[in-house]
């Protein structure tokens, strides 16, 4: 096991951590995101959706098309100062396949799948997870079952270290059309869904709950709010002794009209990932079909510390 230390200088290395303070601790600027991996991850197609390996050699995300309606996972390998091109990932490729997630001690890999279930074609998306078998090999895809997957959809499982999963459903029951839950580990298995509460979900969409390890606060992609900036927006919500705090948009800083979506934190805590469909100011909708920045999806990163007191600040 990689010592801390160690852990935050390799990451540094490959663009993943931060080295050093970030200036806006001492200017009081925040930070503009900025693009991930440009030409190489980011590249004009439509990608979303990174997670890391624990040592952050390795980068799974989504690819999709244009209308973000056929998903697959891709993977990428850091090695002499860059990332290789990225590789359509073994696993996927035959049935729409996303969200991956990594758990902290790299030993299991979760993602979303349409791929048939005891040999019976799905049209709706379940939670799969693969055990690590080796230092570059994951078993068969397993369909996680009940209590997680139902007859309707679900998305973006994420685990907090106290193997405690939450994720985005569907299912009747909830407070509006897709809700976010949480199911506690019980060790082999899970407990029943708890769905997270109004503080968090609302009468229209929420996907995507991107929670911190220590479940301490929960950055969750929702669409069709009031306060809505267009497409769909990131919200930031704190972990309060009674529950979740009110769920605030996190503003123009992160949520421009264009989507935004599948928020993540770096192996270490260090950075925040996203995903966004911004455009730069010199593109056109339809130009540029071979760069990043043309309104499809880019990926784009920040120093975490800047998001948490972006969420805390006050609004005009």
């Amino acid at each position: 096991m990689l010592s801390r230390a160690l852990l935050a200088c390799l990451l540094s290395s490959v663009g993943v951590a931060v080295a050093a303070a970030p200036s806006w601790q001492t200017t009081g600027a925040l930070p503009e995101p900025t693009l991930f991996g440009e030409g190489v991850v980011s590249t004009g197609q439509f990608e979303s959706h990174p997670c890391f390996t624990p040592d952050g050699l390795t980068l799974y995300f989504v690819r999709s098309t244009p209308q973000f309606s056929d998903w697959k996972i891709w993977e990428s390998h850091f090695a002499d100062g860059t990332w290789s091109m990225p590789v359509m990932a073994p696993f996927s490729g035959v049935y729409r396949d996303a969200d991956p997630f990594i758990t902290p001690d790299g030993t299991r890999l979760y993602f979303i799948s349409d791929r048939p279930v005891n040999g019976k074609a799905r049209d709706d998306m379940d939670v799969w997870v693969m055990e690590r078998t080796g230092m570059d090999a994951w078993g068969e895809p397993r369909n996680l079952g009940a209590p997680v997957n139902s007859a309707g959809n679900e998305w973006y499982p994420r685990v907090a270290t106290s193997g405690n999963l939450y994720f985005g459903s569907d299912r009747p029951g909830g407070q509006g059309a897709t809700d976010l839950y949480r199911v506690r580990s019980t060790g082999p298995g899970y407990g029943p869904p708890e769905n997270l509460g109004p503080a968090v979900n609302s009468a229209v969409d929420e996907y995507e709950p991107g929670i911190a390890p220590d479940e301490s606060f929960l950055v969750f992609m929702a669409a069709g709010r009031a306060d809505s900036r267009g497409g769909g927006d990131l919200y930031i919500s704190f972990r309060e002794k009674d529950g979740w705090s009110e769920a605030r948009n996190l503003g123009p800083v992160i949520n421009r009209p264009a989507m935004e979506i599948s928020a993540s934190l770096s192996p270490d805590g260090k950075y925040f990932f996203f995903s966004s469909c911004r455009r730069d100011s010199t593109s056109k909708p339809g130009e540029r079909p071979d760069r990043a920045r043309n309104g499809l999806g880019d990926i784009y990163r920040m120093d975490l510390e800047a998001l948490l007191e972006l969420g805390r600040m006050k609004r005009p």
